[in-house]
């Protein structure tokens, strides 16, 4: 518990001091790839997310996640593309190679599913190397190109007004 305390306040340092030298690049392109960043322990419907996505025109192949976990219990294997805080080292950087792919990749889209503004989160996104990224309103405003006033459990809003405006801005 003590040691999650010092990683999260290190984290928070790397990412205040990251966030202070960023700006947010949006991009004028049409959305072909979409990549989802998401809190897993507290967000549980990434299927039903994924599945707005579809029915808005994205091809499911062109669809990636990455998902944070808190803990992992022992035995359990979550699906592909996760991390926890142990995967990142103490300078900000994530050590498993698919995390790394992940965050490199130049996302058309990337979706910051998570109203709580976690380090290791805020962390993935500040580092990805996404093209146009969308939020929540509760999270760092200058993290993302687009926020959305919404909450999480509400997955079905926040797509209907995500697709509304991308279509507004002829991205869909």
């Amino acid at each position: 518990m003590f040691l999650n305390f010092i990683k999260d306040f290190s984290l928070k340092k790397i990412v205040k001091k990251t966030l202070s030298n960023y700006k947010a690049v949006a991009s004028n392109g049409e959305i072909a790839t979409v990549g989802i960043v998401l809190d897993e322990t507290y967000f549980k419907d990434k299927e039903a997310l994924i599945g707005k996505l579809v029915q808005a025109g994205v091809k499911r192949s062109n669809i990636e996640t990455l998902s944070y976990l808190d803990k992992l219990k022992k035995g359990e294997q979550p699906d592909c593309c996760h991390f926890t805080r142990k995967d990142i080292t103490s300078d900000g950087d994530f050590s498993k190679d698919d995390v790394k792919a992940f965050i490199n990749k130049s996302f058309d889209l990337l979706i910051s599913y998570y109203d709580v503004a976690k380090p290791p989160l805020v962390l993935a996104t500040l580092k990805s190397g996404a093209k146009f990224k969308v939020g929540f309103a509760t999270v760092d405003n200058r993290l993302n190109s687009f926020i959305i006033a919404s909450q999480a459990e509400r997955y079905e809003e926040f797509t209907e007004e995500l697709i509304k405006y991308l279509k507004i801005l002829n991205k869909l």
